[in-house]
C-alpha cells in the first residue's frame, strides 16, 4: 500500500555498503542505454494499452492501472480504494472464487496489487500460453465484479484489511505517516489521509457504498493496460479487444483539487512510540510528478542524504557520530510530493542539540548548494538502477511499472526517457535554486522518541454512518460483442525452462568460479560467497561477525569510508555484505562497462579491511542500535527467542535469526577479535566466486585473477563448523512475551526436522505449499479469508545445509490469538493424519511449480541465486530444468507420507509476542503448558 521508499523510511534506515572507482562509464552513455521501446492504442471504450516486446523468456506481464486511489475518497469513505483492491481478489461473475486459485493454476509468478494516493494496480506475469486467461480474469474483474460481491466478502475483506492496519501500526513508528500527512496538508485536503483509512470509515462501508464505488471509479475510460514480454502489438491488440472491447465505458472520474500547500509558520509534533531511538523528521510539501522542478528537488535529496556518501551521513553519522542513520528523499505522488529528511538520533544526543546539528546541515547545503561531481555519482546510481531494472518485465518495479506509470499520470509512456535527460542534465545552480524554493519555506518536523503509545483506535468504535452515494448507471455505447466467458480459456502449450549453462573455472590460488551468461541488460551480478555463516560466529561472542561485516565496507588500508562511497557511486555500483546461517557473501551490481574497477573495489573491501577503532566504534553503536529495534518489533523478539527454544542454545543454529548477536558482547568486540575473524574464515580456500550477467567467462577470469588471484591463504587449517551439538527434543509448550498495548499478536511456532537443504525436499515442500506456504494454503485461506482474524498465515521450510526447520508465522488480532492458536491446531491435525492432500490441491501445486518455473529465472539475480543453490547444496547442473518431471511425478500418497515422517504438529513449540494481559487468559485451556518469558534485555 505504502511506496517502498516511504515504508523504508518509517520502518528505520538499514546500513548500505558501497563500492570503488575510477573510468567510471560517462552518465551520456548510461542515459542512451535506458530505453523501453512500445507501442500504444486506445480501445472504443477509453481503455488505454501499452506494449512492450521482450522475447528473452516465454513470459508475458500483464498491468492494470486504475486512476482511482485514496486521494478521490471523500469524507467517511477513508480507505475505500484499498478496501476493493482487496474485493477484486475475490472472485467476479465468470471465475467464482480467489482470483489467486486460477493465477496459481497457470505458474503466475509475481502477482498482486497495491493502492496508493493516486491509483490502484493489478499485476501478474503469466507463461505466454496461459496469456487469454490472465486477460480473462482482469476483464472480467472490469467489466463482471458487482454479482460475486457479497455481504460476507465485503465483511471478511474488511476484517482482513483493518488486520492489514494493525499489522502495520503494530511496528514501531508505524504511526509516524498518519502524523505527517496531518502535519503536512489541512483539513480537507485530498492527501492528507492515509490510503489504509480509519477503522471507523472501515467499520461503516456497507454493501451499497462499496458497489458504487466500483461503478463509479472502475470502468476501462479510468484505466491503462500495459502487456510487457513475450507479446507483440499484433497480438495484444486482438486479445485485449476480445477480452476488455464488450466493457462499457464509466462516468468520467475527475481528480479533486490538490495544490501543493505551505504551512504559515513551522511546526513540531512529539509523539511517543515503542521505539528503541528517537526519530526526527523535517518534511514539506513539494510538486508532483509533472512539475519540472521535481527531478531537482530528487537529486537534491540524493544529496542531502540519498547517497552513501551525502552530506548528512558523511557530517552527521561519519564525522559527528551523533545519528544512527540519516536518509533524504523526494516522494513525488501525481499531484504534490512530500520532501523528507530522517535522523534516528544517536541514545545519549539530545534531541535538540541533534535537531541543531541537523538543520546546519541542512541550511549549508541549501546556502553551498550540490557540486558537479557529487550531480553526477546521483545521475550515475540512478541510471545503473534503471539499467538493472529494465531486466523485469512486469511486478513492483519492472518495465511494465515505468510504462503504465508515464501513460497514467503523464500521458506518455515514455516520460521516464524524459525525466532521465532531464536528470543527466541538471546543473548545480538549478538544483541548488529549486532546493532553496522548497525547504527555506516553513518546515513541519515530527518527533518520535520512546515511551508509550497513545490508545490505540480499535475497529468496532462507534462512529458516524454514512448515507450510501446515489446510484451510478453509466451511459452505454454500443457493445462490440461479447467475449464467451462460460469457461476459463484454455492454457496453450508452454515452453520449458532453459536455465543457463554453467561455467567453471579455477583461479590460480585455488578460488572457483562458477559462471552464466545472461544479457538482456549490460550489467553483471556477482557474489563472493564463504564457507561461514552465522553459524560459525564463537558462541561466546555472538554478534562477531555481523560486526566485522558491516565494519568492512567503512574502510580499507587504502581507502577511507567516504573514498569508497563516492568511488561506488562514481562506478553505479553496489556492493552490499550479509550472511544466512551457512554463507557469508558480498554481492556486487555493476555496469558492464565499469566491471573492472568496480571488482577492484569489491577486492579492496574483501581483503583489506581496516578494522580502524573509530569505525568499528561508530558501527558497533549502530549494530547496538539494530539490536534495540529488533526488541521493539514482535517479529524481532520472537526471532531472537525462537531459535534456542528448538535448536539448543549451545547449537551453532540456536542464535538470534538476525544474527546481529549478544548486546553485551557487541559492546567489548575488538578490532582484534574482527580481524581474527575475518583472517580465520573469509579466505580463498573457504570462498566461492558465482558471477552471472553480460559478459563472458573469458572476459571475465582476467578481471579476476587481477582482483582474487593472488590473494594467498594463510598455512593454518581450513575452519570447519562444530554440528556436533545434540539437538534437545521437542518441548511443546506456550512461550508468552508480554508487549503491552499491541493489537496484534504475533506467533510463531516451529519444530527441528531430520532433513538438511541438501536433501531431496521438493515433495515436502509441496506439501508444505498446501499446509501454509502459499497463499492458497489452508491455515491462511482459514484464519486470512475465511475468519478475517490476519492479514496473511504463512509457514516454510528452511534451507539450511546442516538441519531444517519447519516455522509458522501468524500476526492476528489481539482479540484472537488463543481462537487462532486452536485453528492452526486443528488444521495441522487434520492435514497430517486424516485429511490430507486433495486430488485440487495436488493438480493446483503441480501445475503452478511447474508452469511458473520459465519466469522464476527471468533476471541475473534469479539465476545467481540458482547457480549458488545448485554448487552450496550438491545439486545437479539440470536441477532446475528437471524440476518439472518432479512435480508432474508426485502423488498425493508421496505427499502425505513424506510430510507425516518429518512434521509432527504436538510437537511445535510455539512463541506469542503480544499483550499478555489480554492474551494470558485466551491460552488456558488450549491444552499446551503456558511459560511467560521476559522480554530480551535492550542493549
Amino acid at each position: 500500500m505504502r511506496s517502498p521508499l516511504i515504508a523504508a523510511l518509517l520502518a528505520g534506515s538499514a546500513l548500505v555498503t558501497p563500492a570503488i572507482a575510477q573510468d567510471a562509464a560517462p552518465v551520456a552513455a548510461l542515459v542512451k542505454a535506458v530505453d523501453i521501446p512500445h507501442s500504444s492504442f486506445t480501445l472504443a471504450n477509453g481503455l488505454r494499452v501499452v506494449v512492450h516486446t521482450d522475447r528473452k523468456a516465454p513470459i508475458v506481464a500483464v498491468s492494470v492501472w486504475y486512476h482511482i486511489g485514496s486521494k478521490h475518497e471523500p469524507a467517511g469513505k477513508t480507505g475505500f480504494a484499498h478496501l476493493f483492491e482487496h474485493l477484486m481478489f475475490n472472485g467476479s461473475e465468470n471465475a467464482p472464487g480467489d482470483f489467486f486459485e486460477p493465477l496459481q493454476q497457470v505458474g503466475a509468478t509475481d502477482f498482486n496489487g497495491t493502492t496508493f494516493f493516486d491509483r490502484t494496480n493489478y499485476f501478474e506475469t503469466v507463461p505466454t500460453g496461459a496469456l487469454d486467461r490472465a486477460l480473462f480474469l482482469e476483464s472480467d474483474r472490469m467489466g463482471h465484479l458487482l454479482g460475486a460481491i457479497t455481504q460476507t466478502t465485503l465483511d471478511n475483506q474488511r476484517g482482513v484489511v483493518q488486520n492489514e492496519k494493525r499489522q502495520g501500526d503494530n511496528q514501531p513508528y508505524g504511526l509516524s505517516f498518519y502524523e505527517i500527512l496531518k502535519g503536512l496538508f489541512p483539513q480537507g485536503h485530498p492527501y492528507r489521509h492515509s490510503t489504509i483509512g480509519s477503522m471507523a470509515d472501515l467499520d461503516s462501508a456497507s454493501l451499497d457504498d462499496v458497489k458504487n464505488w466500483f461503478r463509479q471509479n472502475y470502468g476501462p475510460n479510468n484505466a491503462v493496460i500495459v502487456l510487457a514480454g513475450d507479446v507483440d502489438v499484433e497480438t495484444a491488440r486482438a486479445k485485449v479487444e476480445r477480452w476488455f472491447g464488450d466493457i462499457p465505458a464509466g462516468p468520467a472520474v475527475a481528480s479533486p483539487a490538490a495544490p501543493v500547500p505551505t504551512l504559515a509558520a513551522p511546526v513540531t509534533t512529539l509523539i511517543k512510540d515503542r521505539v528503541a531511538t528517537t526519530r526526527i523528521l523535517r518534511l514539506w510539501a513539494i510538486p508532483g510528478i509533472n512539475e519540472r522542478e521535481g527531478v531537482a528537488l530528487e537529486a537534491g535529496a540524493a544529496v542531502l542524504g540519498g547517497l552513501s556518501s551525502s552530506r548528512l551521513d558523511n557530517a552527521l553519522v561519519r564525522d559527528q557520530k551523533i545519528a544512527i542513520s540519516v536518509s533524504a528523499s523526494a516522494e513525488r505522488f501525481e499531484d504534490v510530493g512530500i520532501f523528507f529528511v530522517s535522523m534516528d538520533v544517536k541514545p545519549g544526543i539530545s534531541t535538540a542539540e541533534a535537531g541543531a546539528k541537523l538543520d546546519a546541515v541542512i541550511a549549508d547545503f541549501l546556502k553551498t548548494g550540490p557540486s558537479r561531481d557529487e550531480l553526477n555519482r546521483v545521475a550515475t546510481r540512478e541510471l545503473s538502477a534503471k539499467i538493472g531494472g529494465l531486466e523485469s518485465v512486469g511486478g513492483f518495479g519492472g518495465k511494465a511499472v515505468t510504462l503504465a506509470e508515464g501513460a497514467l499520470y503523464s500521458g506518455d509512456p515514455a516520460t521516464y526517457r524524459a525525466q532521465l535527460a532531464a536528470l543527466a542534465a541538471l546543473t548545480p545552480d538549478q538544483v541548488a535554486a529549486s532546493s532553496r524554493k522548497w525547504l527555506s519555506r516553513p518546515v513541519f518536523s515530527l518527533i518520535t522518541e520512546p515511551g508509550e503509545r497513545a490508545a490505540y483506535d480499535e475497529a468496532g468504535a462507534s462512529a458516524p454512518k454514512v448515507a450510501p452515494a446515489a446510484s451510478v448507471s453509466p451511459a452505454v455505447p454500443p457493445k462490440p460483442v461479447a467475449a464467451d466467458r462460460a469457461q476459463l480459456p484454455a492454457v496453450e502449450p508452454l515452453k520449458s525452462l532453459d536455465f543457463p549453462e554453467i561455467e567453471r573455472a579455477r583461479l590460480r590460488n585455488g578460488i572457483e568460479v562458477y559462471f552464466a551468461r545472461r544479457s538482456a541488460v549490460p550489467k553483471l551480478q556477482l557474489s563472493i560467497s564463504f564457507d561461514a555463516g552465522f553459524a560459525a560466529d564463537p558462541h561466546d561472542a555472538l554478534g562477531t561477525q555481523s560486526l566485522m561485516l558491516n565494519v568492512m565496507p567503512e574502510g580499507t588500508k587504502s581507502r577511507s569510508s567516504v573514498q569508497i562511497a563516492e568511488a561506488s557511486e562514481r562506478l553505479g555500483a553496489n556492493i552490499a555484505t550479509g550472511a544466512g546461517l551457512d554463507r557469508t557473501s558480498f554481492t556486487l551490481s555493476a555496469l558492464t562497462a565499469n566491471l573492472a574497477p568496480s571488482l577492484d573495489l569489491l577486492a579492496d573491501i574483501v581483503r583489506n579491511p581496516a578494522f580502524a577503532p573509530a569505525e568499528v566504534d561508530r558501527v558497533r553503536t549502530q549494530q547496538l542500535a539494530r539490536i534495540s529495534a529488533e526488541l521493539t518489533q514482535p517479529q524481532g523478539i520472537a526471532g531472537r527467542v525462537m531459535p534456542a527454544l528448538i535448536w539448543g542454545k549451545d547449537h551453532p543454529y540456536g542464535i538470534p535469526a538476525s544474527g546481529t548477536g549478544d548486546p553485551q558482547i557487541v559492546k567489548t568486540l575488538t578490532p582484534t577479535q574482527l580481524a581474527a575473524f575475518h583472517r580465520r574464515w573469509l579466505r580463498p580456500d573457504t570462498a566461492r566466486i558465482f558471477a552471472v550477467g553480460d559478459t563472458s567467462l573469458a572476459a571475465l577470469l582476467p578481471m579476476l585473477e587481477k582482483s582474487f588471484g593472488n590473494w594467498a591463504s594463510d598455512r593454518s587449517a581450513r575452519p570447519v563448523k562444530d554440528f556436533s551439538t545434540p539437538i534437545p527434543p521437542p518441548a511443546p509448550k506456550i512461550y508468552l512475551i508480554n508487549r503491552p498495548a499491541s493489537p496484534q499478536s504475533v506467533i510463531v511456532a516451529a519444530q527441528v526436522l531430520g532433513v538438511s537443504g541438501r536433501d531431496d525436499l521438493v515433495a515436502l515442500r509441496a506439501a508444505n505449499e498446501i499446509v501454509g506456504g502459499s497463499f492458497l494454503s489452508r491455515i491462511n485461506m482459514d484464519l486470512r479469508e475465511s475468519k478475517g482474524w490476519s492479514y496473511g498465515v504463512r509457514s516454510s521450510i528452511g534451507s539450511a545445509e546442516n538441519r531444517v526447520a519447519f516455522t509458522l508465522s501468524a500476526p492476528v488480532q489481539a482479540d484472537r490469538t488463543g481462537d487462532s492458536i486452536a485453528a492452526l491446531r486443528s488444521q495441522l491435525g487434520d492435514f497430517f493424519s486424516t485429511r490430507g492432500v486433495t486430488p485440487a490441491e495436488l493438480e493446483r501445486t503441480v501445475n503452478s511449480n511447474v508452469r511458473e518455473l520459465p519466469g522464476s529465472f527471468e533476471t541475473a539475480s534469479d539465476v545467481l541465486g540458482g547457480v549458488s543453490s545448485i554448487v552450496n547444496l550438491g545439486r545437479a547442473d539440470d536441477y532446475y530444468e528437471a524440476l518439472a518431471a518432479k512435480y508432474s511425478g508426485l502423488t498425493a500418497t508421496a505427499l502425505d507420507a513424506t510430510a507425516r515422517a518429518q512434521i509432527d504438529p504436538s510437537q511445535l513449540v510455539y512463541v506469542v509476542v503480544g499483550d499478555a494481559a489480554k492474551v494470558r487468559p485466551q491460552l488456558d485451556g488450549l491444552g499446551l503448558t503456558v511459560e511467560e518469558l521476559p522480554a530480551p534485555a535492550a542493549p
